[in-house]
């Protein structure tokens, strides 16, 4: 059999992760976006390890991405988290952007958590409201099991049906209106970055069915689908998205608005935590 480097690169990131977590076994992984990470400081016996300490992962280099792991028990649950991300916007190919997600995955956490922070393409929606993933539109123009190395992590025909789990949404949006927060269920598009979209593209992605956008999100869920993980994506609507309402947006803003939705965004991801 040819040697599969990806697989090999994936052991001896587990080999040392695995060393520093001693036996530790997640549950759930939990990747938080933009200005999203201070949920990361919630998290009880914690184990942290940057990126950099883990061979053959990337390091983050965006605004606000603290970029290490984080294990410990959050909202009841064993969580491994990203507390900060991968994009492909830094110079990350595919692959790069999906490796952490196929690495907390051999640890055994069996569902993953994915957060964002979006604008709304949606004239709907608000700043400053949730939208939880119905579906995506991948407009990356990548995918992370392209190739055949991803094949020998598992079959890389794989159905994306239902690919953000029903009922993890429906339990999100419960929980939504028990806290009586603001949250939608929405089409995500994602692209590559780092660039703002057009308002001529922001028109078409409505015409296409989509809800909020970003830059995130679609090469991890594809790569969580492949090993058979259970997915459910969240967004922030940290801005309106180019040319809805005369929005310009920038990245101060998004950071801003996460900023002030720090508390809802918590107390909803530990409360879907805790009824997992």
């Amino acid at each position: 059999m040819a040697d599969n480097a990806l697989m090999r690169m994936l052991e001896e990131s587990q080999a040392a992760l695995e060393e520093r977590l001693g036996g530790f076994r997640p549950e759930v992984a939990l990747v938080l976006g933009s200005g999203l990470g201070p949920l990361a400081e919630r998290i009880e016996d914690v184990v942290a390890v940057p990126f950099a300490e883990v061979p053959h992962m990337k390091a983050s280099t965006a605004s606000s991405h603290v970029g290490r792991f984080v294990a410990g028990m959050l909202g009841g649950k064993r969580v491994l988290c990203m507390q900060g991300r991968l994009h492909g916007y830094e110079g990350n190919t595919a692959q790069e952007v999906a490796y952490p997600i196929w690495l907390m995955s051999r640890f055994g956490a069996a569902t993953l958590i994915t957060t964002n922070a979006a604008g709304a393409v949606n004239e709907g929606y608000a700043v400053g409201d949730f939208c939880i993933m119905a579906d995506h539109i991948n407009f990356t123009g990548r995918n992370p099991v392209a190739g055949a190395e991803p094949d020998g992590i598992a079959n890389r025909f794989f159905s994306m049906y239902e690919a953000y789990d029903p009922a993890l949404r429906a339990m999100g949006m419960q929980i939504g209106r028990e806290l009586g927060l603001p949250v939608h269920e929405g089409v995500y598009l994602g692209l590559l970055g780092p660039s703002f979209e057009t308002a001529a593209e922001i028109r078409a992605f409505r015409g296409w069915g989509a809800d909020t956008v970003a830059m995130s999100v679609c090469e991890e869920v594809i790569a969580a689908r492949h090993v058979g993980m259970r997915v459910l994506g969240m967004s922030l609507v940290t801005n309106m998205a180019c040319g809805v309402e005369g929005a310009d947006p920038d990245d101060e803003e998004v950071l801003e608005v996460a900023s002030q939705r720090e508390a809802d965004f918590c107390r909803l991801i530990q409360e879907l935590l805790a009824r997992l």
